[in-house]
């Protein structure tokens, strides 16, 4: 029986192990692909912001594939009987408010691409790691080692760098004004951004129901839904609507590839969010927050050599900071991990040594003792 049950914990941490590498893999693309596919939107004669946030969340059906996978394999395995949703309502509104917050963060962010380089908006946006790192130490309670504080402080500085020297990199026909509020606002889209992660932690901790990755599949949904549906609400008071097929015709790309970068772009962003919240479900918000600060610069570099974007000294040292501070957070959990390996390695051997002098033989020797 005991044999049984390990197998089946370290099947469970295997799972749990693919699972945290495929959310990483999404990320990845969704973290990398997203700004970029944004801003080749706005570099070739887009202009309509609203139309930008609601691709961030408007792919939200296609979570419906892996939701009806998952409810497929549970049908084989438990029968016709298995439910195909397993959300009850006080998750649903939690879900939902927080897709309301993600709404707002997607207009916020799509400004902010709107009026900054690539590689600029990516850089500022690693400041959400310090905002992320102190909602989770507020909301969830989130233990930190001196490595952990070592990286959140080098990657809020780097971001903080790109702030004394706002105008080197204005794109061309924008004033002080128009760029210091894309400025503005991707730093607003990182503070927001940094208080959803958590905030999706503790709605997980919070559920008076089990929560497994088929029911993290439909808070994505229901988030992305909400989200989607604020955004679409501005993009009828904007007329965004009737403005596209007019946009689709004047795209200095052409008209058809127009509409393959908006697809693409739902797609991409889609990655992001299955991504981001699969790290929650699988280690923590904090991680989700650092796994997507790591890949800020990755973006940066993509954006220099596929945009021709300038790469200033004040890039160059941001850049030099975020790196030093993923270096240092991967070092001092690795350390941590160990230690604690070895902690419970330690506790192991006591309790074998415990259990020893406790059997039936060493108690019948102490007894003959004088």
């Amino acid at each position: 029986m005991h044999m049984e049950a390990n197998h089946e914990e370290k099947r469970n941490a295997a799972l749990k192990r693919a699972l945290l590498i495929l959310s990483c893999v999404l990320l990845s693309i969704g973290a990398c692909g997203g700004p970029l596919i944004m801003r080749l939107y706005f570099i070739h004669g887009g202009k309509r912001v609203w139309l930008s946030s609601w691709l961030e969340t408007g792919g939200w059906p296609i979570i419906f594939i892996p939701i009806a996978l998952a409810y497929y394999h549970r049908r084989t395995t438990e029968g016709p009987s298995t439910k195909l949703f397993f959300m009850k309502l006080p998750l649903f509104i939690a879900s939902a408010v927080i897709g309301l917050l993600t709404g707002i963060d997607d207009y916020l962010y799509a400004y902010g691409v709107a009026r900054l380089p690539v590689s600029t908006a990516s850089l500022i946006t690693a400041a959400h790691l310090a905002f992320t790192a102190l909602f989770a130490f507020l909301l969830v309670k989130q233990k930190f080692t001196s490595y952990s504080i070592n990286c959140v402080f080098l990657l809020t500085i780097g971001a903080a760098v790109l702030g004394l020297n706002t105008s080197a990199d204005r794109p061309k026909g924008e004033s002080d004004k128009q760029y210091i509020a894309g400025f503005m606002m991707t730093l607003s889209a990182a503070a927001l951004y940094g208080f959803v992660l958590p905030l999706v932690e503790l709605t997980y901790k919070k559920a008076k129901q089990t929560i497994t990755y088929a029911l993290v599949l439909e808070v994505q949904l229901v988030m992305c839904l909400f989200a989607t549906i604020f955004c679409t609400v501005g993009m009828l008071i904007n007329n965004d609507f009737k403005v596209i097929p007019r946009e689709a015709r004047n795209f200095e790309l052409g008209e058809s590839k127009y509409y393959v970068v908006l697809v693409f772009s739902a797609i991409v962003w889609q990655g992001f969010f299955l991504g981001a919240i699969g790290i929650i479900f699988c280690a923590s918000s904090l991680l989700s927050g650092i796994v997507i600060a790591v890949l800020l610069p990755v973006t940066e570099i993509l954006a220099v050599i596929f945009y021709h974007e300038k790469f200033q000294a004040e890039k160059g040292v941001a850049l030099a900071l975020s790196l030093w501070g993923f270096v240092s957070y991967f070092y001092g959990e690795r350390k941590y991990s160990k230690q604690k390996e070895s902690e419970m390695k330690n506790e192991k051997e006591k309790e074998v040594e415990i259990g020893k002098k406790d059997t039936p033989e060493t108690a019948e020797v102490s007894q003959l003792d004088p």
